[in-house]
């Protein structure tokens, strides 16, 4: 079991009769005036510049769910990660929420003060438990940094937070699952990463970690895995990729498990159970072979179909490095039709970590990403654009201009789980090639497009709806 953190109070403000949240709330909880995004390098650049870089407020794709749409107060709730002004690379583990009554978006909220830490790595994640509190998951690195999970003092509130553990937990992917609580997927990360889960019926107290997965071949001293995760009813599954004797720069191959029973036990698609953790690099786990073509896989979104079948947004292509020499990314969609496995290719882009979702509607299939590549040509990002397909992935057709004429890449479109028009999705921008400002955006259905006030005055304000093309003389 783990041990929460008890807060308290210091003898000299007893005089003052404050409660231990209370006071914790008041010191701890202020708003910002404003969305503005964490801009970050990784600092791993070679002739086309940096792997990755640029606006990262709504990084990684491996923080599972950042915004939940609450249909009990027709709210949308949102986390990402900021930073205190243009000038400063300063990470805020930050929450907002927007009213679909009034169009507007309350000051976002500091859950977490990173204390000077600059890296998205440690974004926060979110969750909503069946009484309506707000669950805010922080993303560690390792033992280095701590994770912390943090609730809602009242339910769909985000005026304060109480925080109910510190532990080590990268990447958090947390599932409520009514009747039962909660499931959050997660990694450690010692120098390589690998996959684990816990289980809690309260949110407070959890069982030990457990390992799902840590394939290796033999003769490898290290594995290493990223996943994207999705719930559908009492179904939770994950894609994972396979980082050979752990080098993140060579992840490959497109592994899926579920579990139907909370945790008990995992299988593959087919029902088959697995044993944890996974470790045979041939698991019946195993949905596509890309080792032995030397290509790689960078996992983006996971839906499903009206049958529950599970749906993957991955883009693979030859080498880590940014630029032409590796030829264009592919953008893919891979299907479990109830008999096997579909592939298909949407389109191509010019960086691995373009980042985009994808939205499921019967036969209608929609993604929106930044495949445009522009204005900064090999960076992260680039114009974000919509894709749809009406025959369930197989052809696609560009339908929808969101951004055009923008200063900065556009990168990391985050889907709303449960989401509802106007706010179904939310992103930032940012120059990957120099330190800029981080702006951040949200948009509809229709590829309609606000920006997120980046100044606020009052406490609640009403975005701005932006017309395409007008980016860069408005930024």
């Amino acid at each position: 079991m783990k041990i929460s953190r008890n807060c308290f109070v210091l003898s000299l403000l007893v005089f003052f009769s404050f409660s231990c949240t209370s006071v914790f709330a008041q010191e701890n909880y202020p708003t910002v005036d404003g969305y503005k995004g964490i801009w970050f390098t990784l600092g791993q650049k070679s002739e086309f510049g940096d792997k990755y870089s640029g606006g990262l407020g709504t990084y990684t794709a491996k923080h599972i769910p950042l915004a939940i749409y609450s249909p009990e107060v027709n709210r949308t709730f949102f986390v990402y990660g900021g930073t205190r002004s243009e000038d400063e690379k300063y990470l805020l583990c930050m929450i907002g929420e927007f009213d679909h009554n009034t169009g507007m978006v309350s000051k976002p909220v500091i859950v977490y003060d990173k204390l000077g830490v600059d890296d998205p790595h440690d974004n926060p994640s979110l969750a909503i438990d069946k009484q309506g509190y707000i669950w805010v998951f922080v993303s560690g690195r390792g033992s280095k940094r701590m994770g912390f999970k943090y609730k809602s003092t009242l339910p769909y509130s985000t005026a304060s937070f109480e925080q109910v553990s510190e532990e080590e937990m990268t990447y958090p992917q947390p599932k409520y699952l009514a009747g039962k609580g909660f499931l959050n997927l997660f990694t450690k990360y010692t120098g390589v990463r690998q996959l684990y889960f816990e289980t809690s019926s309260d949110g407070e107290d959890w069982t030990s970690d457990q390992h799902l997965v840590g394939i290796k071949r033999p003769g490898d001293k290290n594995s290493g895995h990223y996943q994207i995760s999705g719930q559908n009813g009492e179904k939770i599954a994950f894609f994972c990729n396979w980082h050979p004797n752990g080098n993140v720069d060579l992840r490959t191959n497109l592994y899926y498990y579920q579990t139907v029973d909370f945790g008990k036990t995992w299988t593959d698609i087919y029902g088959n159970v697995v044993s944890l953790p996974v470790e045979d690099i041939a698991s019946s786990g195993l949905v596509k072979e890309y080792f032995s073509q030397k290509r790689n896989v960078y996992l983006k979104d996971i839906n499903f179909d009206s049958n529950g079948n599970p749906i993957a947004l991955y883009v693979e292509g030859q080498g880590h490095q940014p630029g032409p020499k590796y030829g264009p990314r592919n953008w893919h969609v891979v299907h479990w039709d109830g008999s096997e496995w579909q592939d298909h290719i949407i389109t191509q882009s010019d960086q691995n970590y373009d980042m985009g979702s994808l939205w499921i509607d019967g036969d209608e299939w929609m993604v929106i990403g930044p495949t445009k590549d522009s204005p900064q040509l090999y960076g992260a990002g680039g114009e974000v654009e919509m894709w749809k397909s009406a025959d369930k992935g197989k052809t696609w057709s560009k339908t929808k201009k969101l951004t055009k004429g923008s200063k900065r890449n556009h990168n990391y479109i985050r889907r709303v789980e449960n989401g509802a028009d106007p706010f179904l999705y939310f992103w930032a921008d940012g120059d990957p090639n120099d330190f800029s400002k981080s702006q951040m955006y949200f948009g509809d259905s229709k590829g309609k497009v606000w920006q997120l006030p980046y100044e606020m005055e009052a406490d609640h304000i009403k975005p701005k709806r932006l017309r395409s093309g007008i980016f860069s003389r408005w930024f």
